[in-house]
């Protein structure tokens, strides 16, 4: 086993040539030119880019120049990196060899270090937790969770993970990250586009993909009302109230829902955060109102989003894709 206090960085790249043929690795962002001009912190890195690309979201902000910071100062002479080639499907391992360069001829790479590679290895022969470390969207990254097993590949004697024995337990750890990495995504993009009567109208077109027919109240609701919805032509109607506040529900709050019931309605409430353990108490004395929290609101989203109106659906972009998940026993 390789030594362990050397740090592990991941890296992708588009230009896989100029990682594997030129044994360098390498970061775009040409517009802020030589970084070791710039003061070495974080500050002065995050003043740069922002005066370069006035226009970034400043949410990327810290991220990226996280990133050119490392690129140009954290990354030492002898650290390891990782990087996955997805035109052969192999994981590249090597050892960093040079300090920080900047090559202004190169067309967009420009900010570079040499590296040696020392091991080309299939992606199949890493557990899928270790994969799932490395295939992470960011440019460049420092591999924590599954460092010691890409260190571990470099010995002689490494052994395949599907030459283990026993199944791959990563399997349904990295099942279950993706899966809540998603609704973690889809719950932002809740909370960021839809607030009040926005999120009213997602609501309402959310039903209609379950098969209820739904009418959304005017802007300011009814009462206390603001989608009423059938299942079909006849009853029972069901009232629906929708809350995108960021605190948890309180019981007031659903009192108010209950006052708007008439005899043989059913209500439902609708949140992005969760219920207060009052409010969670009253829903229990009170079954003919259903309460749905955030986390709950996302997993019938998932399971209807076929049937969601295109514009939601751009505005939560999600692609069907199959993942591994454990055995039964």
């Amino acid at each position: 086993m390789q030594d362990l206090e050397k740090r592990v960085w991941g890296i992708h790249t588009r230009d896989e040539n100029l990682f594997r043929k030129q044994e360098k690795i390498a970061i775009g962002w040409h517009k802020m030119g030589d970084l070791s001009q710039i003061s070495p912190n974080r500050e002065s890195f995050q003043a740069k880019y922002e005066q370069t690309y006035p226009d970034a979201k400043k949410g990327a902000i810290p991220l990226e120049t996280g990133m050119l910071f490392r690129f140009c100062h954290e990354i030492q002479i002898g650290d390891y990196v990782v990087f996955p080639s997805k035109s052969d499907r192999m994981v590249n391992i090597g050892e960093v060899t040079g300090s920080y360069e900047y090559d202004p001829n190169e067309p967009e790479f420009v900010q570079m270090r040499s590296v040696k590679w020392l091991k080309h290895i299939p992606r199949t022969m890493f557990s899928q937790g270790a994969l799932y470390e490395i295939g992470a969207s960011m440019t460049l990254f420092m591999v924590k969770n599954y460092a010691e097993e890409f260190l571990n590949a470099l010995d002689k004697d490494f052994k395949p993970h599907y030459g283990v024995d026993g199944d791959d337990e990563t399997v349904g750890a990295t099942a279950e990250e993706i899966i809540e990495s998603t609704k973690d995504f889809v719950l932002k993009e809740l909370r960021r586009n839809l607030k009040g009567y926005a999120l009213e109208e997602f609501v309402a077109n959310l039903l209609q993909a379950m098969g209820y027919r739904t009418k959304v109240s005017s802007q300011g609701g009814d009462r206390g009302i603001d989608i009423v919805a059938y299942k079909d032509e006849l009853p029972p109607r069901i009232v629906v109230q929708v809350k995108s506040q960021d605190a948890d529900i309180k019981e007031t709050l659903i009192h108010a829902l209950k006052g708007a019931l008439k005899d043989g309605d059913y209500g439902l409430f609708i949140t992005l955060s969760n219920y207060k353990k009052n409010a969670k108490s009253f829903l229990q004395d009170n079954p003919r109102i259903r309460g749905i929290d955030g986390t709950e609101l996302v997993d019938l989203i998932l399971k209807y989003y076929n049937d969601l109106d295109e514009k939601y659906q751009r505005m939560i972009p999600l692609k069907m894709v199959y993942i591994p998940v454990a055995k039964k026993d």
